[in-house]
């Protein structure tokens, strides 16, 4: 959601024109930002939001135009670091508890503010990136990247994202926080040790990383969308890996394994049946935007699947049961039927 800049009282000088013009280029990587930071695409938003405001507001006291991004991202920083303070860390299902049974109780949904969410990938990564900058830009919004950076102190995760991400140098990560280039240098050493200590399902290590988008993989989501649509439970089950995972927040529910996910396709899960799937993209994996039917006719929106995919093999079905990301994924409302 854009700044409501109209809201703001704009000056109508050229110069407060060209300030705006500057402010808006530094959104998309703000948002990546402040994404990795908070774990949410709501939020996020919200802190870009604020941070541009408060940039707005401060224009006539900002000297020193070449350092326009470093001062955004000091203001954005505190704004994130003040969004932290006090709270539980965002995190999956699979980090709050084992698998369950396909025919469990999935139990009461939880609070949006404990899950990561996802967020479309055309808010955060260049567009017009190298092959090699692209790559990475996916690999750090990754949720299981995103989930593991929330295990790190506030600080610490600002420093590991704009040293090992960002790309800053030590030296300007100090000027952002206040502080020494030895202090910047022992967070980001104390935030990789916590990191290599994590469960290896957290940095999805075992089975391998997903891979960038090649005709395999198109080939292998050709066939998932029409499995899913046919809502062929057979054919779908054989496209995953022998510990695939899916999860469903706001539900503290997972389950492992193709024979488990198939019983709850066909058991709880049925309400899929007749379902729709709209293509989008979401932390730099494939991703899709599932409607269910509508007993008045047409589709309405169910959840948005991201799909983790490794070598022709499905390995994450994450499912985010909140239809307020249909928004954010600039999905339709709801689908109708074809004429």
């Amino acid at each position: 959601m854009s700044v409501g800049w109209a809201a703001m009282a704009v000056r109508p000088d050229i110069a407060a024109d060209a300030w705006l013009d500057e402010l808006e280029q530094y959104r998309p990587p703000l948002i990546g930002y402040c994404y990795r930071m908070l774990g949410s695409a709501f939020e996020a938003d919200d802190a870009v939001q604020e941070t541009l405001l408060r940039a707005w507001k401060n224009m006539e006291s900002f000297e020193g135009r070449a350092a326009v991004r470093s001062w955004l991202y000091r203001i954005a920083t505190n704004v994130c670091l003040d969004m932290l303070r006090g709270r539980q860390r965002r995190a999956r299902p699979m980090d709050m508890g084992p698998s369950h049974s396909a025919d469990g109780d999935v139990g009461p949904t939880l609070a949006e503010n404990l899950w990561v969410t996802p967020i479309p990938d055309d808010r955060v990564l260049p567009p017009d990136g190298n092959p090699e900058d692209m790559a990475v830009a996916k690999e750090s919004i990754r949720l299981a990247f995103v989930t593991a950076l929330q295990y790190l102190p506030a600080r610490q995760r600002a420093v590991l994202i704009l040293r090992e991400v960002l790309r800053w140098q030590a030296t300007e990560v100090a000027d952002l926080l206040d502080t020494t280039v030895a202090s910047v240098n022992s967070a980001l050493q104390r935030a990789r040790a916590t990191l290599a200590l994590l469960p290896r399902r957290d940095l999805d290590s075992d089975p391998p990383r997903p891979e960038a988008m090649n005709p395999e993989q198109a080939e292998l989501l050709a066939r998932y969308v029409e499995a899913f649509e046919r809502y062929d439970i057979t054919s779908l089950v054989a496209l995953l890996h022998d510990d695939a995972v899916m999860s469903m927040p706001p539900y503290n529910f997972w389950l492992r394994g193709p024979e488990q996910m198939g019983r709850w396709f066909l058991g709880q899960g049925i309400g899929c049946c007749g379902s729709r799937l709209v293509a989008t993209a979401a932390n730099g994996q494939a991703a899709f935007g599932s409607y269910r039917p509508d007993p008045d006719g047409g589709w309405t929106p169910w959840a948005i699947q991201v799909l983790d995919v490794v070598g022709g093999r499905i390995v994450g079905h994450h499912n985010f049961l909140d239809t307020d990301l249909f928004a954010v994924f600039g999905l339709p409302a709801r689908l109708d039927p074809a004429a």
